[in-house]
């Protein structure tokens, strides 16, 4: 995440700030077979520190106990803010349905891995409004955090996995 410092960039971890003060926040790719999937951790680590949070996956009814949404239109009242965890290649679609809502702040998740982060869609979503951090994970920051991702933050600021500003 070499980006070059603009007069619209910002410390990302002034953004994670903003991010987690929302309250009602959406996880794409929250799965019924939870098993590996960061996106249900970022969504039950959500859950337990008492967000309102909406698990979002067209091809399950509930996960985690709860129901799921197949798209963030669907969810009633809507939300303030969107974790992009599922595949890059539906990054697009999410950004897409944010533009037309009017969610206007979205986290694209990766730690070590590629991660759902689709730079075409980062882009594609600052170019709309939308303040998208593209890398990283919500866990990592507080109130969100633990020790274990307090460490997984350190190694991915080492090694720019972790943009330095979004």
């Amino acid at each position: 995440m070499n980006r070059q410092a603009s007069a619209s960039t910002r410390p990302v971890a002034e953004v994670a700030t903003e991010f987690l003060a929302k309250q009602r926040i959406a996880v794409t790719g929250v799965s019924h077979a939870p098993k590996g999937h960061g996106s249900n951790t970022v969504y039950t680590r959500l859950r337990d520190r008492g967000y309102q949070v909406f698990a979002v996956n067209p091809n399950a009814d509930t996960a985690e106990g709860d129901p799921t949404y197949p798209n963030l239109a669907a969810i009633p009242d809507g939300v303030e803010a969107v974790v992009v965890a599922t595949r890059p290649e539906h990054a697009m679609d999410t950004i897409r349905e944010c533009i037309d809502l009017g969610i206007d702040l979205v986290w694209m998740h990766r730690s070590f891995g590629a991660g759902s982060v689709s730079a075409a869609a980062a882009a594609f979503g600052r170019e709309h409004g939308i303040t998208v951090i593209d890398g990283g994970c919500p866990l990592m920051f507080e109130p969100a955090s633990d020790p274990g991702h307090k460490f997984i933050k350190l190694v991915t600021k080492l090694t720019r996995r972790l943009p330095a500003e979004v």
